[in-house]
């Protein structure tokens, strides 16, 4: 009985993770839309570097939220 309530809750996490990424996924394209639009570009320019840094950013978020559970900072 053990095993089946660790499923629900895997899958709930889950589910709640998946939900909230893509909540923050359209916030952050809306805003960046927003930033274009002000500025009366057409087409976004985003430099090769700016797609590093943010790159490393977001694996720096996903390091973080996995050392949550470990206690880790």
């Amino acid at each position: 009985m053990q095993r089946l309530g660790m499923t629900n809750y895997r899958t709930r996490v889950l589910l709640i993770g998946g939900v909230l990424g893509a909540l923050t996924g359209l916030g952050a394209a809306y805003l960046f839309m927003q930033s274009q639009q002000r500025r009366g570009a057409d087409a976004p320019s985003i430099s090769g570097g700016t797609l590093v840094k943010l790159g490393l950013l977001v694996f720096a978020l996903l390091r973080s939220v996995g050392g949550l559970a470990d206690g880790t900072k």
